[in-house]
C-alpha cells in the first residue's frame, strides 16, 4: 500500500500514514480527514510538540489508538518535556493506549528505540517495503535530529544512526523535509559520517 506523505507546514512535522498507521500528528484534522476512516493506530516517534500538536483532535476525530514509548510518554501531558511553550502551545493531555520498549511489530512494521533526540524515539521500519520511518533521528541530505534540547545525547543519537545505516533502505521517510523513495542507505550513511565528524 503507498505511504501517505502530509507534509507539515511551518515548524510543524511531516505525518505518513501506512498500513493503517498514522505516523506522528502534527498535521491538522482538516488535513487528515480525507484518510481518518483508514487510521486504526497514531504511532508517535517522540513526543517533541511540532510532532503532537493535534494528537488530541486526531484522536477524536479517528478512535485511534496512541502508541508511545514509554520513555517519552511524559511529553503526552508535560509541556516541559513536550516543549510545547517553545512553540507557543501546551501538551496535548491524552493518555498513550499503548507504551512501547522498542522490537514490538505494529501493522507490519518494527519499532526500533533510537534515543538521542530525545530518550524514548523510535523509527518504524517496514522491512518488506524496505521503507524507515525515521522521525527526527535521521533526515534526507544526510542530516540529523538535534540533540541540545532536554533529554537530547550525541552518544546515543550516534548509535542509533548507526543502527539504522545497517538496514537496507529504499524509502525514507524523516519528521521533517522531503522523503526519498530510493537510496535512503545513502542518506543514513552521510548523517553517520557528518555526525562522526562532529565529535
Amino acid at each position: 500500500m503507498p505511504v501517505v506523505w502530509l507534509p507539515g507546514e511551518g515548524y510543524y512535522a511531516n505525518s505518513y500514514i501506512h498500513n493503517g498507521v498514522l505516523i506522528d500528528a502534527g498535521v491538522t484534522p482538516m488535513a487528515l480527514a480525507p484518510h481518518a476512516d483508514r487510521i486504526e493506530r497514531i504511532v508517535l516517534t517522540h513526543t517533541h510538540y511540532d510532532h503532537i500538536a493535534f494528537l488530541r483532535e486526531i484522536a477524536d476525530l479517528t478512535g485511534a489508538e496512541i502508541c508511545v514509548h514509554a520513555l517519552d510518554a511524559g511529553g503526552l501531558s508535560g509541556d516541559a518535556v513536550s516543549l510545547a511553550r517553545v512553540f507557543g502551545g501546551r501538551a496535548p493531555m491524552v493518555p498513550p493506549g499503548r507504551l512501547l520498549d522498542g522490537g514490538e511489530e505494529i501493522n507490519g512494521m518494527t519499532v526500533i528505540h533510537t534515543p538521542g533526540h530525545t530518550p524514548g524515539g523510535i523509527s518504524l521500519w517496514d522491512a518488506d517495503e524496505r521503507a524507515l520511518f525515521s522521525g527526527d533521528t535521521v533526515f534526507t541530505g544526510g542530516s540529523f535530529g538535534r540533540c541540545d534540547f532536554p533529554g537530547g545525547d550525541a552518544a546515543a543519537l550516534a548509535a542509533s544512526i548507526g543502527r539504522l545505516s545497517e538496514l537496507e533502505v529504499e524509502a525514507l521517510y524523516p519528521g521533517h523535509g522531503e522523503p526519498v523513495r530510493s537510496g535512503g542507505t545513502r542518506h543514513i550513511a552521510a548523517a553517520a559520517y557528518a555526525l562522526r565528524g562532529m565529535r
